[in-house]
């Protein structure tokens, strides 16, 4: 009977540590009701709140501006801060793309139903300041220019692959193009639209690319896959975070969105 008390009280104590040592790592809380977040280059944080109002902070957490023409668009599915000065939204529903610059100012809006695209989930910015998105009805990816002028398209991908590809994310990275299909893949591409390779990965969530790594979670684990060595690293989420909206890991800071705001630790 003492060696059970005995573990017990040794379990409570790890627990009280565990959970010292984790508050003595927060950095910062911006408290708010928000649904997602995003980090730019310069490490600038863009939240995402439930009324569909973005809003940006410094890297030291301090608020810059808001973005709040909400009801003209309706519900952003996409926001791509790969360009701090260009920020590109995307609101599904209404296939509606929207370029803020770095202080949240509307600049341009295009409705791509009026550039014959009638359904494309996947959308993201290129290197030089352009779109690119995925033609769900033509199976094709198509470079769109800021007026949404289809300025480049690859031939039907049904062509290329005996599968479908249903991407959900596009990012222009590392001048490669990385079309994310959760189910089946990482599917690689050059600005030319050519076939470069897959990567198995599948069923990770807010997933990035940043660099050379793609991050992401699934399950239990936050994970990392290097893109050059193509070594892939995971950590197990701690019982804290599990319920948390969206987690963010980069190697030396954790962002967690939970019900009370975005919490950020060492």
């Amino acid at each position: 009977m003492k060696y059970l008390v005995s573990i017990w009280i040794v379990f409570l104590l790890s627990v009280n540590a565990n959970a010292q040592e984790l508050a003595n790592r927060k950095i910062k809380t911006i408290e708010g009701d928000y649904v997602s977040f995003s980090i730019d280059n310069l490490d600038n944080i863009y939240l995402l709140s439930a009324a569909n109002q973005l809003k940006k902070y410094n890297a030291s957490g301090d608020s810059v501006s808001v973005f709040n023409e909400t009801r003209k668009f309706g519900k952003a599915t996409v926001v791509d801060v790969t360009n701090p000065v260009k920020i590109l939204l995307y609101y599904q529903g209404f296939s509606i793309f929207a370029f803020l610059d770095g202080v949240l100012n509307l600049k341009s809006s295009v409705d791509l139903r009026r550039k014959g695209i009638f359904n494309a989930e996947a959308i993201g910015l290129s290197y030089d300041g352009k779109i690119w998105v995925f033609d769900e009805m033509e199976n094709t990816l198509k470079k769109l220019d800021d007026q949404g002028n289809t300025i480049f398209k690859t031939t039907d991908f049904r062509q290329l692959f005996d599968i479908s590809l249903n991407p959900v994310r596009l990012f222009d990275q590392n001048q490669y193009l990385y079309l994310y299909d959760s189910l089946q893949g990482i599917f690689v591409f050059d600005y030319y639209g050519t076939f470069k390779k897959k990567i198995p990965i599948t069923h990770w969530q807010h997933l990035r690319i940043v660099d050379q790594y793609i991050y992401g979670v699934s399950n239990s684990t936050l994970n990392r896959y290097n893109l050059n060595t193509l070594e892939q690293k995971e950590w197990l989420i701690p019982d804290e975070f599990k319920s948390y909206r969206q987690l963010f890991y980069n190697g030396k800071t954790l962002f967690a969105l939970g019900k009370k705001g975005l919490e950020i630790y060492k």
